[in-house]
């Protein structure tokens, strides 16, 4: 689907034009926005717009790095947003030329609605151009990050609690998947951070030059945004660290437990040993109060025992 917005002094803001209609009539600017295109209108960014084929082949192979291509009638760019309801990253293209910006992406993108809304309600048209939209998109797609990182905090903080008493096995699993979560927003945040900074120190976009301060807004975004995926990965790392070393230590004493009833028992596993013998010439066998007497030493041995091993402390 082809969506075309454009502005003229004479018509003001108009939606919905077809493509003819962009050639027939003098705009001060416009805006083509390919969503999920099919084949043949994928034709037109070659046919119509006479976009470089290195550029249109970039379009039709998923998730490139963000990135930024000059050419001669026209400035590329490759972008990144994330699905909040998959953690997925989507990658939206932009065509910047003079008076015109043409997006192109293979799934909706929340984004570009959004810098779309805004558009309409810009009280000083005249201020608006092509660079005010790709402001708009860049502002909203690293907006976007914020909600995704704070939730995942949110849900660090709740591994950390514990609060539905979960068991440390599936703590540990949901951390992992935080954490590589975590990962999939710092391989998109780091190249639109490279890519802002690139933007910002440009020669070639006098319009970027304009309105640096906004631009710089969202590069500011993108090195919080970066700061707090950091920090949030440093928190899942200690309490990893945390949970493992508590986990070994619970096995240290589960083990040492299990050494005290071993050791308890050693004697008194020596003792039955030697009088289970099937020898006919003991002379303790016969003894009236034998029976007796060994019980009271193996009762003995472990209450010994037993005391000392909890003077030594083994059983704090």
């Amino acid at each position: 689907m082809i969506y075309v917005t454009a502005y003229s002094n004479k018509d003001g803001l108009q939606k919905n034009l077809t493509l003819e209609q962009l050639s027939t009539l003098d705009w001060n600017w416009y805006w083509v926005d390919f969503e999920s295109p099919t084949d043949e209108e994928v034709k037109l960014l070659d046919s119509y717009f006479h976009f470089h084929p290195l550029a249109i082949e970039d379009c039709l192979h998923e998730l490139q790095r963000p990135k930024l291509d000059y050419y001669d009638d026209h400035t590329f760019f490759v972008l990144h947003s994330v699905n909040r309801e998959e953690l997925e990253r989507e990658e939206i293209d932009i065509f910047l030329g003079e008076c015109a910006i043409v997006t192109f992406h293979k799934e909706p993108a929340p984004s570009l609605d959004i810098a779309e809304r805004l558009l309409k309600r810009s009280k000083d048209m005249s201020k608006v151009d092509e660079y005010f939209i790709l402001y708009q998109i860049l502002d909203k797609v690293v907006d976007n990050y914020f909600p995704i990182v704070y939730e995942i905090e949110d849900h660090i903080n709740e591994i950390e609690s514990n609060t539905k008493n979960l068991s440390m096995e599936r703590l540990l699993d949901e951390l992992f998947d935080r954490r590589s979560e975590l990962l999939t927003l710092r391989q998109t945040v780091h190249p639109m951070r490279d890519l802002l900074y690139r933007v910002l120190n440009t020669h070639h976009l006098e319009g970027v030059r304009d309105r640096r301060e906004y631009f710089a807004d969202i590069h500011d975004h993108l090195i919080k945004v970066a700061d707090i995926i950091a920090s949030n990965r440093e928190m899942t790392q200690d309490i990893r660290d945390s949970y493992l070393s508590l986990n070994s230590h619970q096995t240290n004493r589960t083990m040492q437990i299990l050494t005290v009833i071993s050791v308890i028992f050693m004697p008194l596993t020596f003792i039955v040993g030697v009088y289970g013998m099937n020898f006919q010439h003991m002379p303790e066998l016969n003894t009236q109060y034998g029976y007796l007497v060994v019980w009271i030493i193996m009762i003995g041995v472990s209450i010994g025992m037993f005391t000392w091993f909890k003077r030594k402390g083994w059983f704090d």
